[in-house]
């Protein structure tokens, strides 16, 4: 039995504890976050006073992941974690795995749907069709990490990040914000189009009167790779899914609570694990029911 706590309980949190419930092999010991929760599992507020657990699944945002997951595998304690900031994932995978190895343990970066299972669905693709190109659309749906990015902007009272694809893994975000009194949207416009979450693709701003009636946690991907096997051209290969989006990121962390376990001391991302991994049971009898 692996003994797990849970980091945050916002919605993915929440998905988090749902996943784990279900789990036979994954045991909840103990929620940390500042919110009263009243669940029958011991609420800490803080991750220093974390302890008797083999793994902290981290459900915050990215931008707090690398000194939360640090401080954690500083103590022995396994992290995984769904950042999402995919130019400093490499960075921070080095980073950490320095200091999981340090305190002989593990940890499991970006494991999230993209990055994560999708990463994993890309690289078999490549290895299918090695010559070519992979093309990713998002949406449209709810980005998590691009709504939580909006909602720390000074000035937002609450906010809402969707995504449209537009096609050859081209995207639009429409950010729908509702301000604090006095807030200047000028201001809010500004600091959104500048954060590194939002400067790379086409981005929209606008004021509303009510964030909450316009939200909706569902989204998905359309993964396309089209190119050559060996010398034989035109190969194409197409991965669609529809989702919750807090839900399936929620589930893969939970999967990757047990994967983490399996692994020698450092840090890893999905790609560099094999697939078993994150499965429960006996080695030989999935086997049998996959291969």
């Amino acid at each position: 039995m692996t003994n797990v706590a849970i980091i945050g309980f916002g919605n993915i949190g929440k998905a988090a504890y749902e996943a784990v419930a279900k789990q036979s092999d994954l045991s909840l010991k103990a929620i940390v976050s500042k919110q009263k929760i009243n669940l029958g599992v011991p609420v800490i507020p803080n991750v220093s006073e974390l302890s008797g657990v083999d793994v902290a699944i981290l459900c915050m945002p990215s931008r707090a992941v690398p000194s939360i997951a640090a401080a954690l595998l500083a103590k022995g304690i396994c992290t995984v974690d769904s950042y999402d900031i995919h130019t400093s994932i490499a960075d921070v995978r080095c980073t950490l795995d320095a200091v999981a190895r340090q305190n002989n343990c593990a940890a499991i970066l970006a494991a999230g749907w993209d990055p994560g299972s999708d990463s994993v669905i890309r690289a078999l693709l490549m290895a299918m069709v090695p010559q070519g190109i992979t093309h990713t659309d998002f949406g449209p749906g709810m980005s998590m990490g691009h709504t939580v990015a909006a909602k720390a902007v000074g000035g937002v009272k609450d906010a809402l990040s969707v995504t449209v694809p537009l096609g050859s893994g081209l995207h639009r975000r429409m950010v729908y914000v509702e301000l604090e009194s006095g807030a200047a949207f000028g201001d809010v416009e500004q600091a959104i189009l500048t954060d590194e979450y939002f400067a790379h693709d086409e981005t929209h701003v606008r004021q509303v009167d009510s964030v909450e009636a316009l939200k909706d946690v569902g989204h998905g991907v359309h993964l396309t790779r089209k190119g050559a096997s060996g010398a034989t051209g035109n190969q194409r290969i197409d991965f669609t899914m529809t989702i919750n989006n807090p839900a399936l990121t929620g589930q893969i962390l939970v999967s990757a609570a047990r994967a983490v376990t399996r692994q020698r001391p450092g840090c890893y991302t999905m790609i560099q694990i094999a697939p078993i991994d994150f499965l429960p049971g006996d080695t030989d009898a999935l086997i049998r029911q996959l291969v």
